[in-house]
């Protein structure tokens, strides 16, 4: 698939191996695997952080090589469940996050061209996907702003 902002391919990277059940050598309890995703979810971590943490850690000592496979739900789905899930998407979050950290550049260096187009390129994917979300996951008069994006951030 060809990127948003420029004329090149994307680079291809590695898939996943197509598996219909857990691994034989992880025997992890459903139930255990969303207590923790909901523990760590209130400690802070967001969901592509949680599923992380859990193939890196585990529970109780035994990784979890694949949330969805070892309970039948996503981490966002057992967030959801648990009242847990974040109030912004974590693409959209992370896409304000860049567009105000380059804002903040911008305002101080007003000479650099090429931080300003990359401004531009990521505000417009942040409007493009809060169109998207808008309605199911924002409210449906949510529109972007520079200062909104740094509210949303700072919290």
């Amino acid at each position: 698939m060809a990127r948003m902002h420029t004329r090149r391919r994307g680079s291809s990277g590695s898939d996943r191996p197509a598996a219909d059940e857990p691994p034989e050598w992880s025997d992890v309890d459903a139930d255990k695997i969303e207590d923790r995703v909901v523990e760590l979810a209130e400690q802070g971590y967001d969901p592509s952080q949680i599923g992380i943490k859990l193939r890196d850690e585990g529970v109780t000592g035994t990784p979890v090589p694949d949330v969805k496979l070892a309970t039948g739900k996503k981490i966002t789905e057992i967030l959801e469940e648990n009242d847990a899930s974040p109030e912004v998407p974590e693409d959209l979050y992370n896409l304000m996050e860049r567009a105000v950290r380059l804002r903040e550049h911008v305002q101080e260096n007003q000479q650099d061209y090429q931080n300003k187009r990359a401004l531009q390129n990521t505000e417009s994917k942040v409007r493009r996907l809060a169109d998207y979300y808008r309605g199911d996951e924002l409210e449906p008069d949510f529109t972007y702003s520079y200062d909104v994006a740094k509210e949303i951030v700072e919290d």
